[in-house]
């Protein structure tokens, strides 16, 4: 996985589904379908709509936390943060043809999933959001950097996404650190176009592939 991975969100202008078309139009070819605290069949059934979307134009969708979702709708993969269910234990239960990503906060945090066969990383936060609880310590650049550098030395060669209040302005700094792509939500979506804001953002990534 590498360049823009869209976390759904939604406002008071946009639901969720809104979130997933506008991210779409705007070019994003990677999108989360996050419903933190809703119900397993609101998820599936919002799951199965965004997945039919992405279907349209070729992008992966990826469920945040249900496995069993993430298997019913066909998507590409699923995200797992810390709380959910083990990676080993998914990948019993979808086996190797779906991609399963891990929260990360620190360096060892990569080491447990790498060992337990994930696909690609969550690493963050970068710095404050306000769309995620129970938030850890914040790295910024020179935390990304460490522990980019770290995976080098040890042979840990997955893909790693930076998360957590990142803004257009931040993709070049953050990509000369190594990572592979950033995940964001909410910046998107409170741009006064966020069609644009997308395109904007897809294209930055573009530019800064050398570093992919």
């Amino acid at each position: 996985m590498k360049g823009l991975l869209f976390i759904t969100h939604q406002n008071n202008q946009y639901d969720t589904l809104d979130s997933v078309r506008i991210a779409l139009e705007g070019g994003c070819r990677q999108i989360q379908l996050r419903m933190k605290d809703a119900a397993k069949e609101a998820v599936a059934l919002v799951g199965r709509e965004a997945m039919a979307l992405c279907k349209k134009v070729g992008a992966e969708l990826y469920i945040d936390d249900h496995v069993d979702v993430c298997r019913e709708v066909g998507a590409a993969g699923v995200h797992l943060g810390k709380l959910d269910m083990p990676p080993e234990q998914a990948r019993t239960y979808l086996g190797k043809a779906y991609r399963i990503g891990g929260t990360a906060n620190t360096f060892d945090d990569i080491c447990r999933l790498a060992e337990k066969g994930v696909d690609y990383i969550g690493l963050g936060p970068f710095r404050f959001t306000e769309t995620k609880k129970n938030l850890s310590p914040l790295l910024g650049l020179n935390g990304y950097r460490t522990i980019l550098k770290r995976c080098q030395a040890n042979g840990i060669r997955l893909p790693v996404l930076a998360i957590g209040g990142i803004t257009p302005d931040d993709i070049p700094c953050l990509m000369e650190t190594g990572i592979s792509g950033i995940a964001l939500s909410s910046v998107i979506l409170q741009a006064d176009d966020p069609v644009k804001k997308t395109r904007e953002i897809v294209e930055r990534m573009k530019m800064h592939e050398s570093y992919y």
